[in-house]
This record gives structure tokens, C-alpha cells and sequence, in this order.
């Protein structure tokens, strides 16, 4: 196997040139950095990454912490993300953590063992209740998942107006019983419950909330106890594309028609929303968007430490559909 100083030898230059031209630098005419890559190629030379990261204690690797890769959401981020790791060169690190801090802290000390450059995470509320940017040795951008009061870079939606328009746009349509059904462990659905209390407030409505895990099989069980109370809600709203599709599969076990029973909407503009009875109204959210920025943040963030903490806030856009076909 070639080593650095063959390389050298090939290109009839010193091991310091070939290796400013393997890191970038600019400092090189072009005639070497020719010669050097020549060498290279010729020698078919793999550069020893391990030792580079020693030398220099910083890697070209990211690390990304999703809650739970079954969610298309952050599926579509993740593609984001290693689209726009691939244009800068750098390799991404995925971790799926399943809504479990235990999980999302070991891949964390993961993180700090790996040395790399940043981290995209999507914290789950435990992890977000004690969170400190200083409690790392690398930046940290948070994605999807932020409190108010948290210091951080973060990208999120800005989930209280969205939650509060797709409540005030089932209102408008004639529905009065409305009723949330959140995640249970994010700040996310915690965020948007916010908004769907404020819109029944502002009308003069009663709410009526339940919180679920964020996976299909809890959100359909807490729907089938919702429709099957005494009195039946107008409308339900899932506050993700995995607890919207348990309230799909709750109101076909329990034989209710929507919107002609009840009517349904939520987040996440997902291929089968549009498929399913009428069309599902949705809140669409800018996911590959959302994606992009984390990692711009992050770049930014590795390049420049000391730069003020940012925000970057997104809105969803409302999506009509005959789910939520206005009551006569």
C-alpha cells in the first residue's frame, strides 16, 4: 500500500507540499499539485483519515440525531442534510434514537468519541430540558425541536401559528368539537397543541387534547378512545404525518366516514394524504428546506464559533382538502 513520502517520491516533491495539496491549501503552484495528483492516481494513494484526524483534531464528518427515522419527515431531512454534507465534501454520521434520551445520549457521547466537526439533532424533551451548548466539544444545531428559552442555532417551523390557522381553518368550516391529538415527547407537538388552544380560545370553544408516542399504532389507539365517547368530536387533528395516519386507521376501524362524520386534518404533506377518501388537509411543511438550513447553520457555526446564536423560523403552508369540507 503507497504511502505519503511514495507519493512524494513520484511527484519529486517534499511530503509537506503533497500534503498541502491533499488538505487544499492554496498555497501550491499548479504544476505541483499536477504532478502531486498524477502521483496519486498512478499510485492508487489513500490518504491514512484516522492519523489525518489525530493530527489535525478536527474531521470532515458531521453527526446527525434524528428522534425516529419510520417519520418521512425526517427521513426528507436526512436527505437534506447529506445532499448538502456531499457539496462541502463532508460525510455524515446518522443516528436513529427513537424518541429514547437514553438512545440520544449515547449517541451524543458517540459524537464527542467520533471528534467530529457538529452535530444536527433533533432533541427529544428530556434531552432539550437540560440542554447547554457548552456541555459539548462540538456545535450543535438543533433541528424541527426548540424551546423559546433554549440558546441554540436551531431550525424549526414556527409551529404555534401553523397549528393555530389549521384550527381556525377547521372553525371557519363549520366544525366546533375539535379535537388535538400531539406527541408526547417533543416540543414539536407540545408547540403546536399551543396554537390549536389559543384558536378554540379566541373562538370561544372548549378544547379537548390528548397526548400519544408519535407512532401510528398509540395515535390510533388514543383516537378510537376520542370517537368513542359520549359525545363524538367534529373534527380531529393530528399534530404529525405518523399520528395522522393512526387517526386514518382509527376512523376506518371504527366505520366513521369523513368528512361526511367527522373531519380530519394535521401535518405533513405525505404522498398518501392526498390519496386517502377526498384528500387530507394538511399543514405542508418546507422539510427539505428545513434540512438545508440546519446544515448551513452548522457550516457556519464550525467556521465562525463566536458568531451570535441564530434562529431560523419557516412557516407551513395550509393545504385544503375534502377532509375538512366546510359543514352544513
Amino acid at each position: 500500500m503507497a504511502q505519503i513520502k511514495d507519493v512524494a517520491k513520484q511527484a519529486g516533491v517534499s511530503v509537506a507540499s503533497v500534503s498541502r495539496v491533499l488538505a487544499g491549501h492554496t498555497g501550491v503552484t499548479e504544476a505541483t499539485r499536477q504532478r502531486v495528483l498524477d502521483a496519486v492516481q498512478a499510485l492508487d494513494y489513500r490518504p491514512d483519515l484516522a492519523a489525518r484526524r489525530l493530527r489535525s483534531r478536527r474531521t470532515d464528518t458531521i453527526g446527525l440525531i434524528v428522534s425516529d427515522i419510520r417519520n418521512p419527515f425526517f427521513t426528507e431531512i436526512s436527505r437534506a442534510v447529506e445532499d448538502m454534507a456531499y457539496q462541502h465534501r463532508m460525510r455524515v454520521i446518522l443516528c436513529n434514537a427513537d424518541e429514547d434520551p437514553e438512545k440520544e445520549a449515547l449517541y451524543l457521547d458517540l459524537m464527542r468519541d467520533e471528534n467530529v466537526s457538529g452535530v444536527i439533532l433533533s432533541p427529544s424533551l428530556s434531552i432539550l430540558a437540560r440542554f447547554r451548548t457548552g456541555d459539548y466539544p462540538f456545535p450543535i444545531v438543533l433541528v424541527d425541536r426548540c424551546d423559546r428559552e433554549t440558546t441554540a442555532d436551531a431550525v424549526v417551523l414556527d409551529n404555534v401559528d401553523a397549528a393555530y390557522r389549521l384550527t381556525v381553518h377547521l372553525i371557519e368550516q363549520g366544525y366546533r368539537r375539535i379535537a388535538f391529538i400531539s406527541g408526547a415527547n417533543s416540543a414539536t407537538g407540545r408547540q403546536r397543541q399551543e396554537g390549536y388552544v389559543m384558536a378554540m380560545a379566541t373562538h370561544g370553544l372548549e378544547t379537548l387534547t390528548k397526548a400519544a408516542p408519535a407512532t401510528v399504532d398509540a395515535a390510533r389507539v388514543a383516537a378510537i378512545e376520542l370517537v368513542q365517547r359520549q359525545s363524538l368530536p367534529d373534527a380531529l387533528v393530528g399534530s404529525n404525518g405518523l399520528i395522522l395516519l393512526g387517526l386514518v386507521e382509527a376512523l376506518r376501524e371504527t366505520h366513521l366516514q369523513f368528512p361526511e362524520q367527522i373531519g380530519l386534518a394535521g401535518f405533513d404533506d405525505l404522498p398518501w394524504t392526498r390519496l386517502v377518501g377526498p384528500g387530507i388537509t394538511v399543514i405542508a411543511q418546507p422539510t427539505y428546506d428545513i434540512g438545508q438550513a440546519a446544515i448551513e447553520l452548522l457550516l457556519q457555526r464550525i467556521a465562525h464559533p463566536s458568531q451570535s446564536v441564530r434562529r431560523v423560523v419557516l412557516r407551513g403552508e395550509l393545504r385544503e382538502r375534502g377532509s375538512s369540507m366546510k359543514r352544513v
